[in-house]
């Protein structure tokens, strides 16, 4: 049985360690000795808590012997994205930034999980900040895709990608600005959710974007996400951002009944928004013929392009990153990759105009898809398809791509990743999506999906003590912008009353990407009423 714990659900192994037909202990010390054999290759892991892992799964045991069973997550390993706070264990956000970083205090989530009876393994591999891209210029390589390890995981929780799919960890959380989670999941053929904004603390967790943030479960099935996400939803004044509601059970609504479900698939999203590989096409029509067997009432539906959702989070998120690394951006540009900085400093060109509009169309996208929501159950989009080379990563694709799992950040409500096929060996994903709080429907739809096909039962083949393959990164170096002089000028005067005092370097990457962020600042400009009202809110704590 020991060979095969490593691809145990966590519904599997719960219904084990409650029956004490196995070990906390056992199952902690199997899945240690294979991130020992597959890290090499993998490098998805920042830190390793062997021996915190190992007492804990002690107590845990110890507990459940005694008929002190805390419930479905007592026993379970499970590793964190590391921009997750951890009581006296390093959270490096991936960056040199943080790189002593050793906080005093657990994030909410990470208490929960601790409350729960779960047992820490490590911190995961992340994109700088939960940002930018596969970086090779960081404290940490990127971590690479179990089913070609010369392909990326998917970002920014990439090193939880990367261990659900190998089997290193049953349950990760990690979070997700604009993808971050359903990314990863897309391409390393596991499940992510994205819930709904506020339902999830993010108090004790690396910001990325205050408007965006969504924190959230990864695992390798949709019942396992329900369970994750039983135990980390609820409100917590300590964020902000979270909305007390009533917490409905996930798992409960699972009953693999479809029949009359009404869904809109947002096909013109990739056929004609931004058209998706052939081999994701086809998946996501043969998707839609299961959910059709399955009783569902699938229909075409269409909602706005997705270039204004990513124009509108990202002048948003952006500013927001760009004002929370102010003072190191300032001080040392230097000690941040490449990468974010390719995303980040064009920020400083943003101006608070830019922001306020971007808020007021932020409101007019979540308006707009109202009467899809009054419609539909949910709504399906195209996930990613197959995932590119990591060697093959350009900076400056970000501003130029949409990106498709954009629009529900924008939107607020819960967006399911589910693996839906193959292609050429790496994986396909799928997206479901609902409106605000209807968590149960949206995994209620992904697990019925799930039980009619075995996409999620698949697995690599990785063998201990093969040699990583060596990458050698090309064609990331910045390219000179084609700029007019007063371009140029404006450019640079903006940079240096921001405060930024760039070398030779770090201006051209800045110049690299300045067009695109004016571009798309200048496309926010829209005639607007003087009485429309930006999405920024704000209450009174109770």
């Amino acid at each position: 049985m020991t060979d095969e714990l490593h691809f145990l659900t966590i519904a599997e192994a719960e219904q084990l360690l409650r029956t004490r037909k196995l070990s906390p202990v056992e199952y902690t010390d199997a899945l240690l000795k294979r991130v020992e054999a597959l890290e090499p290759q993998l490098n998805a892991f920042i830190t390793v808590t062997a021996d915190l892992a190992r007492r804990q799964a002690r107590q845990a045991e110890a507990e459940i012997m005694s008929g002190r069973y805390r419930g479905p997550l007592h026993g379970i390993p499970f590793a964190l994205k590391d921009i997750y706070n951890t009581k006296d264990i390093l959270t490096s956000g991936g960056s040199k930034i943080c790189i002593d970083n050793i906080p005093g205090a657990d994030a909410t989530t990470m208490r929960m999980l601790r409350d729960a009876g779960a047992v820490l393994l490590g911190k995961l591999q992340t994109h700088e900040f939960a940002h930018g891209g596969p970086s090779f210029d960081l404290p940490w390589p990127p971590a690479r895709n179990p089913w070609h390890l010369e392909h990326f995981t998917g970002g920014s929780s990439s090193g939880s990608g990367a261990a659900l799919a190998a089997g290193l960890i049953p349950a990760s959380l990690g979070s997700d600005t604009g993808g971050s989670i359903r990314g990863p999941a897309s391409f390393c053929g596991i499940v992510g959710l994205m819930p709904t904004s506020g339902l999830v603390s993010r108090a004790g967790v690396i910001p990325n974007s205050f408007t965006f943030d969504h924190c959230g479960p990864m695992t390798r099935t949709v019942e396992d996400c329900a369970i994750l996400l039983q135990a980390i939803a609820g409100y917590d004044p300590t964020d902000a951002g979270s909305i007390a509601c009533e917490i409905p059970n996930y798992r409960g609504a699972l009953t693999g009944d479809i029949k009359g479900l009404r869904i809109g698939a947002l096909r013109y999203h990739w056929e004609e928004d931004m058209p998706a590989h052939p081999d994701l096409a086809r998946a996501m029509d043969e998707a839609i013929e299961v959910f059709k067997k399955l009783g569902a009432r699938v229909e075409d539906c269409r909602t706005r392009p997705m270039q204004d959702s990513f124009d509108t989070k990202v002048v948003i998120a952006e500013s927001e990153i760009y004002s929370i690394h102010y003072d190191n951006l300032k001080s040392r540009p230097g000690d941040f990759s490449r990468d974010f900085l390719g995303r980040v400093l064009p920020a400083c060109l943003f101006q608070s105009s830019d922001y306020v509009q971007a808020s007021r169309e932020h409101r007019r996208i979540i308006a707009g898809i109202q009467p899809l929501y009054q419609k539909y159950d949910v709504l399906l989009a195209a996930g990613f398809g197959p995932a590119p080379r990591l060697d093959a990563h350009k900076t400056a694709n970000f501003w130029r791509k949409t990106n498709v799992f954009t629009p529900a950040n924008v939107t607020g409500g819960p967006s399911l990743e589910v693996p839906c096929g193959y292609s050429n060996g790496l994986p396909l994903g799928m997206q479901v999506i609902a409106r605000p709080f209807d968590e149960a429907t949206v995994l209620r739809a992904g697990h019925a999906y799930q039980q009619a096909t075995d996409w999620h039962m698949r697995h690599p083949q990785l063998v201990a003590g093969t040699p990583q393959p060596v990458l050698t990164p090309k064609g990331n170096k910045p390219v000179a912008a084609d700029l007019d002089a007063a371009t140029r000028d404006f450019v640079l005067r903006t940079a240096q009353r921001a405060g930024l005092r760039l070398n030779d370097y770090q201006t051209a990457i800045l110049l690299e990407t300045a067009p695109f962020a004016l571009a798309m600042a200048e496309r926010g400009r829209k005639p607007r009423d003087r009485m429309e009202e930006p999405a920024l809110v704000f209450h009174f704590p109770n």
